[in-house]
């Protein structure tokens, strides 16, 4: 007696059936509908049961075990590969095409053909909730594909969230870039940001608070909000990239009137003979790397060609 038996006692038991596969289908999702939350439809094509036959494939009494396989759905042959050594070869079952069973043709259901099962389409309607992620999974128990003698497996909607163009999610909290030009960064500003809600807030820096390049700053309640916990959100997080003016954007006697409002510079140095003066050049980080590559390519050639000649060892005395 197996355990089952030993707790639900032999009499009465209900025999639990085995499961079917579970179907997996991917949904893309837009930032808005994990903010705002959405209900989606999803059509697709399952197996079900044959009505006409009830899932038998023919008429009742006209399924029989294979005597082919003898029901397994495969047959096994034996074949001598040498002296006293035997090899025994699985395959599917020609007869009954694995299924361990046959319908003579004429009892055959004339809707399913003998399958058993047809296509249905189907179409579920996938509640998105507010602050639902990436990757997280609906599912629908037993909307699977059906098949006799089996509970049917379960359809789980993976969602997939899209990028945004504004927005970037991190947990709760949503993270956006603001390009400041030089004055606002220096003189303060108002932007206005439009939320995934349609909704627009304001963020400013007053006069002689400097926001510099790279800045990070804040507002409370403005992220995403909390899965199945809406009314609670996280952070809006907003970097600040500053965009200073082109070279020469000022006439050179208008260079001393904007010195004069800026801090004092740091002192020069004092030039000696033992001092020499460089000119700096713009560096260009593309060319820069196809210069370092090139180098490590000539440097390998040069190992290679070392190797080939035998090289410089080092003698140890």
């Amino acid at each position: 007696m197996d355990l089952f038996d030993m707790m639900f006692g032999m009499g009465g038991r209900s025999h639990r059936q085995r499961k079917g596969k579970d179907v997996v289908h991917q949904m893309s999702v837009s930032l808005e509908d994990l903010y705002n939350g959405a209900v989606r439809k999803l059509a697709l094509q399952k197996n079900v049961l044959c009505d006409k036959c009830e899932g038998r494939g023919g008429k009742k009494g006209a399924v029989e075990k294979c005597p082919s396989c003898r029901g397994a759905g495969v047959t096994i042959r034996t074949q001598q590969i040498g002296p006293g050594m035997i090899q025994q070869i699985q395959s599917m079952c020609a007869e009954c095409q694995g299924q361990g069973e046959r319908i003579n043709p004429k009892d055959r259901c004339k809707t399913c053909l003998g399958r058993k099962v047809v296509k249905e389409r189907k179409i579920l309607e996938v509640h998105i909730d507010k602050g639902m992620r990436d990757g997280q999974k609906v599912t629908f128990a037993g909307e699977g594909d059906q098949e006799p003698g089996l509970e049917p497996g379960d359809i789980i909607i993976v969602l997939d969230e899209k990028d945004h163009q504004t927005f970037k999610r991190n947990g709760f909290d949503l993270i956006t870039k603001i390009e400041l030009q030089l004055v606002e960064s220096l003189c303060g500003f108002q932007r206005s940001i439009k939320t995934l809600d349609e909704r627009e807030i304001v963020i400013s820096a007053i006069p002689g608070e400097v926001i510099k390049h790279g800045a990070v700053r804040c507002v409370l309640g403005e992220g995403m909000p909390q899965y199945r916990n809406p009314f609670e959100k996280g952070r809006l997080i907003v970097q600040f990239d500053v965009i200073f003016p082109p070279s020469n954007f000022l006439p050179a006697n208008k260079l001393a009137e904007l010195e004069a409002l800026l801090p004092a510079r740091p002192p020069a140095p004092i030039i000696t003979e033992h001092s020499e003066e460089v000119n700096m050049v713009e560096l260009d980080p593309a060319h820069d790397r196809r210069n370092h590559t090139r180098g490590h390519a000539y440097d390998e050639d040069d190992d290679d060609e070392g190797a080939h000649r035998g090289g410089v060892q080092c003698q140890s005395h």
